[in-house]
């Protein structure tokens, strides 16, 4: 039984090095802005639960659930019977909405 041996070669020729690679800074993985440019606010803000836009309209979750989204209280369901998503700065623009209405 006969084996070959099989030679591969890199490229390089004796004594050459392979490219360095670009040291680049560590600091931040994405696009850097001016430090004067302002930051871009999230459009829809951190998300909130039941409880926590009860809170911030200072009624109960019973209140939230059936009285404020039949009235159009922005939210998000998770799956279908999962749980009520809500966004806060909808969830404020909706109670800008309500109070230049008159509260109804």
């Amino acid at each position: 039984m006969t084996t070959s041996r099989e030679t591969r070669m890199s490229g390089f020729e004796d004594g050459q090095k392979p490219l360095e690679t670009f040291a680049f800074p560590h600091e931040s993985g994405g696009q850097n802005y001016p430090p004067h440019y302002p930051p871009v606010p999230e459009p829809l803000g951190p998300p909130l639960s039941i409880r926590e836009v009860a809170e911030l309209l200072g009624c109960s979750d019973w209140t939230v659930r059936h009285s404020h989204l039949p009235q159009g209280l922005p939210y998000f369901r998770s799956g279908p019977g999962g749980k009520l998503i809500f966004f806060r700065n909808q969830v404020i623009q909706w109670i800008l909405q309500q109070q230049r209405k008159g509260g109804r």
